[in-house]
Formats: structure tokens, sequence, C-alpha cells
């Protein structure tokens, strides 16, 4: 797999994140097989979510749910726009307790790089 793509995956990740949480990644791993991208990315929980979550959790569950569905629509139209790709659908889950992430990114077509 070219480093370049990676690195520049690497830096739209890093941005998406940095609109959406107002923080970057700290580390970040991608392993690219076939037409599937799957990145796990360690980030720091929103100070304001955190907040939140000891008295409401169930508000808590609800942000994080809408920040994913907006974490996804985002990064797949920035994916889509400086790739050329064509994402099929984004699948991304972040444990609070661990501050990991994993991002499972389905193209229609296997990247020949």
């Amino acid at each position: 797999m070219n480093s370049s793509f990676k690195k520049q995956l690497s830096q739209l990740y890093n941005e998406v994140n940095q609109e959406i949480y107002s923080a970057g990644v700290s580390k970040q791993k991608i392993d690219i097989v076939d037409n599937r991208i799957v990145i796990f990315a360690q980030t720091k929980r929103s100070p304001l979510i955190s907040v939140l979550s000891e008295r409401y959790p169930e508000l808590t569950l609800s942000v994080d749910g809408a920040l994913a569905v907006e974490y996804k629509r985002r990064l797949k139209e920035k994916l889509e726009k400086q790739f050329g790709v064509k994402v099929t659908t984004i699948f991304k889950d972040y444990d609070p307790a661990s501050e990991h992430a994993c991002t499972v990114v389905y193209l229609e077509q296997s990247l020949s790089m």
C-alpha cells in the first residue's frame, strides 16, 4: 500500500476528529485489505461529554450516537472528494474507558495502489 495514501488518510481522519471533537488523535494505525480500511485510534474523550456522563448517562449515549453519525457523514464526504473513491458504508465505535476508537470503511471497489 502506498505510504503517501496512508499518510493523507491519517491526516484526513485526524482533521475530521478535530472538527467533531475539538481534539486530535494521539495514536493511529491504519490497515487496508482489498476494499476495507480499518483505522484504530486513541483519542481523548471530549471534556463536555465526560461532565455529562456522570449524571446523565442516557443523554451521553444519545450525544455519542449523534456525534458518531455526523463523524461518519463527514468522513465519507471527505474520503470520496479527496481520493475519488466510493464509500459503501462506515462503521465506528468508541470505548470511553480506554479512549480507543475503531473505524471500518467499506469501499465499493478494492484499492489498487
